[in-house]
């Protein structure tokens, strides 16, 4: 089969572009176009010979698939083919899951779990600035990508701001569109925490796991404008599955409004540090 594409391949070895750059990208196309996970790459000495380049030149570009995550190397297996990791973002802009599967492609899927009206405890009354018990709106899906279930979320939505959120058919829609075109409101920012936890009996059977295998454990608020939070969640992503990606910025010294309200937000005390004394439970 890599004869065959192989074939026309040819180095630019006067490009000033590197070689192993070059064969990394021969090789991801590849990897992309032909193989599927748990296929094996041929040896380096067989890469070596197919393009006529030294070890270190196939070790590093080698390596940066590894850093792509789309192929590891298993001792006495060889390189194998993996599933890549799913991209989502923390900084760049306030956007949900379903924005950031589509942006890249993918094709979302949705199961509702649960749709259901509670009381505030002390924790949601904090995080969502609301009286104990007032009613909020709990929602509680398994999301997928390509059939395969990536997380659990759970949602807590303050019941005065959208009360009739619950009559939403939410397994081919994105909540956060939702609450921006049917209901207006203007996201502004968020804050969020991030931490590793094993996979509960619960976890595990959801989102096909063995038990106590490392997740990625979410806790965030949502603002919108006049800084009201208009959402707290819980998101159990599979860490095998899943990596987050960051920008960070550095907010000069201006007069603009917006960049005032930028800093303001910046130095302001942040809620989810606080933590309740609260086993976080998937249902």
């Amino acid at each position: 089969m890599e004869e065959r594409f192989f074939e026309n391949v040819k180095l630019q070895k006067n490009s000033p572009i590197p070689l192993y750059y070059q064969v990394e990208e021969i090789l991801y196309k590849w990897i992309v176009e032909k193989l599927k996970p748990g296929d094996l790459l041929p040896s380096e000495k067989q890469l070596c010979d197919m393009f006529n380049v030294s070890r270190s030149v196939i070790r590093q570009a080698l390596g940066i698939l590894v850093n792509k995550g789309v192929i590891e190397r298993q001792r006495g297996v060889g390189t194998v083919v993996v599933r890549p990791k799913i991209n989502e973002y923390l900084i760049s802009k306030l956007t949900g899951f379903y924005e950031d599967m589509v942006s890249q492609g993918l094709k979302p899927v949705t199961k509702v779990l649960s749709q259901s009206l509670i009381e505030a405890d002390e924790l949601l009354s904090y995080y969502l600035d609301l009286k104990v018990g007032d009613a909020v709106i709990k929602i509680e899906r398994l999301r997928y990508v390509d059939d395969e279930p990536l997380l659990i979320v759970t949602n807590y939505i303050p019941h005065s701001l959208c009360p009739r959120l619950l009559e939403e058919n939410l397994e081919n829609k994105s909540l956060y569109e939702i609450l921006e075109r049917k209901y207006g409101f203007k996201f502004l920012w968020g804050e969020r925490t991030i931490e590793a936890i094993p996979a509960d009996a619960n976890d595990a059977k959801l989102l096909n796991v063995k038990k106590n295998a490392p997740l990625l454990f979410l806790r965030s608020i949502t603002y919108i404008e006049g800084n009201i939070p208009i959402e707290y969640y819980e998101a159990k992503h599979r860490a095998d599955r899943t990596r987050f990606i960051t920008r960070l910025f550095r907010i000069p010294e201006a007069a603009d409004k917006v960049e005032k309200d930028i800093k303001t937000i910046l130095n302001s005390d942040l809620k989810l540090p606080k933590v309740f004394p609260k086993k976080f439970e998937s249902s």
